[in-house]
């Protein structure tokens, strides 16, 4: 599973942090690896550098074999608030998918 960052201008992508949620997202979405080749983080902030509440987006997409990618985005105060809500998102949504074909 290969993890792609993308960020906006106002968020910096530094090595440290870009590492801590590559291993954030791959302990969250373990159990799905076989099912997924990419997935694609979109981080960005909202409102530029203006303070704000619930500002900073976060855009998870997963590419699975032979399906059409899975995206969820949500918001958080923080990078790390949004990264991780994301993830939880996401992994519902896989449970769901996978529940669905292996019912099949």
């Amino acid at each position: 599973m290969t993890i792609q960052f993308n960020t906006d201008k106002t968020i910096s992508g530094e090595e440290r942090q870009e590492a801590y949620f590559t291993s954030q997202i791959k302990e969250g979405l373990d159990r799905f690896s076989s099912h997924i080749t990419r997935v694609e983080v979109h981080l960005k902030d909202e409102n530029g550098k203006k303070d704000g509440f619930n500002d900073i987006s976060c855009l998870l997409e997963a590419r699975m074999e032979g399906r059409k990618p899975l995206a969820v985005n949500t918001k958080g105060n923080s990078t790390k608030e949004a990264v991780n809500s994301a993830i939880d998102k996401m992994t519902n949504a896989m449970n769901k998918i996978i529940g669905k074909l292996q019912e099949h």
